[in-house]
């Protein structure tokens, strides 16, 4: 095994421990959050397990194109490919439940990427994919349908993006206190974060591409759990010791009423 594929590896297995020990964090936590504000959490868990089930695949992919076995890096690529297609779904959820604080139609509306997603795969698969191509980084696969990648880079990438983007310009425009607008906003950047590099780790053809886009992915992750969950030293430097975790509360434990200036629904 090349150091190299094995740094790789690494690299994959941490983000996948670090993405399912948030996800299962996020769910402990789940006692703590009232019921309008539990469908927003519980879409951040399946997030965070689809990422993590997306490198655990892909784990055991860099470990088998060490070892020579094609055959079970191809199978490992076209299992990480499910996760990966439907990582956009709980986002969309996420986004669409903050903003309009309906949980029926932020899941009709996300269920439409559900669709995105299945057209994704089902292109992928039906075309195949060329490769592996070994190198001393990692494992490189080349998709063979144009259309496969139209339709996650417009659908799957493209709207999600421009909804995290048009969400984080709302929350700053917005009057809220500032452990508010922290716990709103840094786990959005961080999501993007993870979001947009896992992208680019699917369709690059280049292996120190790849490598960096992956370690942004581990960055991103431990970003995400520390703006959920921020230490004390980082509390006190922003000011937000009085750090909540039920968003939909005031300083003393009541709703934020309907004509009060905060409208995020997290």
């Amino acid at each position: 095994m090349s150091a190299g594929i094995l740094l790789n590896a690494t690299i994959c297995f941490a983000i996948t421990i670090s993405s399912f020990a948030f996800a299962w964090v996020l769910a402990r936590d789940d006692s703590g959050h009232n019921d309008k504000s539990k469908p927003a959490l519980w879409s951040l868990i399946v997030l965070w397990v689809l990422v993590g089930l997306t490198y655990l695949p892909t784990t055991v992919r860099m470990i088998a194109a060490s070892l020579g076995n094609q055959q079970l890096d191809l199978l490992m690529y076209y299992i990480a490919a499910v996760p990966f297609s439907f990582v956009s779904v709980p986002l969309v959820f996420f986004i669409l439940y903050v903003i309009i604080g309906d949980q029926r139609i932020s899941g009709s509306i996300s269920a439409l990427f559900v669709l995105f997603g299945a057209a994704y795969l089902t292109f992928f698969y039906s075309s195949g994919v060329i490769g592996p191509t070994i190198t001393p980084l990692t494992s490189l696969f080349t998709i063979n349908s144009d259309i496969a990648i139209n339709i996650y880079l417009i659908g799957l990438f493209v709207i999600p993006t421009a909804m995290i983007i048009g969400l984080l310009f709302l929350i700053f425009l917005q009057r809220m206190p500032k452990r508010l607008r922290y716990r709103t906003a840094l786990p959005l950047v961080a999501i993007s974060f993870v979001f947009d590099f896992m992208l680019t780790d699917m369709i690059t053809l280049d292996d120190t591409m790849q490598l960096a886009a992956r370690i942004f992915v581990l960055i991103g992750t431990v970003q995400a759990f520390l703006a959920y969950f921020p230490p004390m030293n980082l509390q006190e430097k922003l000011g937000i010791q009085k750090y909540e975790s039920n968003l939909y509360e005031k300083d003393d434990g009541t709703d934020f009423d309907d004509d009060e200036e905060v409208d995020i629904n997290v």
